[in-house]
Formats: structure tokens, C-alpha cells, sequence
């Protein structure tokens, strides 16, 4: 499945969400679950995983926050992403892996086309 058929997929089920209409079939068979709480306003929290599956990542609210670039002080937009995986399925190392490559493609989407 590529990122077409992935974003219709994604909204298709959300679709059914919001009508209320979501099957247990539906909702089977997932590995990975991803949380948007910061549409919600959610600055930062730590989402549980929904077994079987081995992870899930926690998008926040996007803010305007001080941060420091090359020696100054700017205003940046920052949002906090927050993964919690199985250890005894992921090592750290794999899993912290994949939330740079998260970040990289957040920070800068182009990065995605040249997969």
C-alpha cells in the first residue's frame, strides 16, 4: 500500500468514526496506532499502547515556543511527539530510529519524495 492508498484509507475510517460506523473488523488487525490529541489542544501526554499492537505515537498541539538557534534565542513552532512501544518486540534503538525519521519528515516534508 503507498501514501495514496494509505491517506484514503485513513480517511475512510475516520469518516466512519465521526458517523459513528466503525465494525470491530474495521478496527482489527492494526499494528501501530497514531494520535493526534493536539487538534484537541493537547501539549504533551503519553499515549498506551492498544494491544496486540506493538506501538503508538502521540502528535500535540503545534505552539510557538523559544528555542535556540545557532547561539540566539527565536521563536520556533515546536510540537511534542510522544512514542511508546513494546520493549520486549522493539529495541530502543530501532524504535528512537523511527521517531527521528518522524521528525525529519515533520520538520521538512519534501524529505518524504525522496524515499
Amino acid at each position: 500500500m503507498g501514501l495514496v492508498e494509505i491517506e484514503q484509507s485513513i480517511a475512510d475510517l475516520g469518516k466512519k468514526a465521526r458517523d459513528n460506523k466503525l465494525t470491530i473488523e474495521d478496527m482489527a488487525g492494526g499494528t501501530f496506532t497514531i494520535s493526534n490529541g493536539g487538534v484537541f489542544g493537547s501539549l504533551m501526554g503519553t499515549p498506551i499502547i492498544n494491544l496486540p499492537q506493538t506501538g503508538v505515537l502521540g502528535l500535540h498541539a503545534i505552539k510557538d515556543k523559544p528555542v535556540v538557534v545557532n547561539g540566539k534565542i527565536e521563536i520556533r513552532p515546536m510540537m511534542y511527539l510522544a512514542l511508546t512501544y513494546d520493549h520486549r518486540l522493539l529495541d530502543g534503538r530501532e524504535a528512537v530510529t523511527f521517531l527521528v525519521k518522524v521528525k525529519e519528515y515533520i520538520e521538512d516534508p519534501r524529505r518524504m519524495l525522496l524515499c
